[in-house]
């Protein structure tokens, strides 16, 4: 059976601004950069202190991609259709000041929710994500779901 998820794949824009997002204002780690094939490259980064997984960050384009489908995907990445995920925090909005002053382009500031305090960014390629100061909740009373018992 899968017993472990090593990467996950996020569609980039261009390979080097991609690179400089996620180790320069985002703190990652780069874990593989190798050229292959001319245009292809097979870039990962993940986050220090978690070895286990990483995010290849994908170009569209060939091989995986015809021309047609190369530009059909560049117009969804740039609009934030395709990439998404969740990261956590120790402190949403002592990381919301950092990640700001570092450039990154939040489109929610923190707010209280009830699984936490969240705030949402976009990397420079259009994915957005959401970074979570997660705490535990009640569902039946924090979200005001009906539990039968």
């Amino acid at each position: 059976m899968i017993n472990n998820l090593s990467h996950a794949g996020i569609y980039v824009l261009d390979y080097d601004s991609a690179k400089e997002f996620y180790t320069g204002k985002l703190g990652f780690e780069v874990r593989q950069d190798v050229k292959m094939d001319g245009r292809f490259r097979w870039l990962t980064v993940g986050l220090p202190g978690q070895p286990g997984l990483e995010f290849t960050l994908m170009e569209p384009g060939p091989p995986q991609h015809d021309p047609e489908t190369e530009k059909q995907l560049r117009q969804l990445i740039a609009k934030g259709v395709l990439g998404m995920g969740v990261f956590e925090t120790e402190d949403c909005r002592g990381t919301f000041e950092t990640l700001s002053a570092r450039g990154v382009n939040f489109l929610q500031e923190p707010a209280d929710r009830p699984y936490g305090v969240e705030c949402v960014f976009r990397d420079d390629s259009g994915n957005w994500f959401s970074l979570t100061e997660r705490r535990e909740f009640d569902e039946a009373k924090d979200w005001g779901l009906c539990v039968d018992g």
